[in-house]
């Protein structure tokens, strides 16, 4: 498993599908047949890497929704993606 930095550029894998369920998202891996759930930030991040993104830009955008610090925003937000690469939910593209 690759070690996540704020220059990574993640994206969901096409092995997942989602549906949007008020303001939370359910997901189904189709890798395990498992299903999870976020709660609304996680949603909101969930949306947000639909397309490949970095995290720094994840970060950002983040801040400007919702009222949280840089710090505690950048340790949240590796926290969910590191779970999210271990249940093979995200994928990495190459930095730039």
């Amino acid at each position: 498993m690759e070690k996540l930095s704020t220059s990574t550029v993640i994206k969901v894998t096409r092995e997942a599908v989602h549906c949007d369920v008020e303001d939370e998202v359910v997901i189904l891996s189709m890798k395990d047949g498992v299903y999870y759930g976020l709660n609304p930030v996680g949603a909101f991040i969930w949306n947000q890497i639909q397309e490949p993104k970095r995290v720094d830009e994840i970060c950002d955008l983040i801040m400007g929704e919702f009222d949280v610090g840089r710090e505690e925003c950048e340790a949240d937000l590796m926290e969910l993606l590191n779970e999210l690469q271990e249940k093979n939910l995200i994928e990495i593209e190459e930095s730039f």
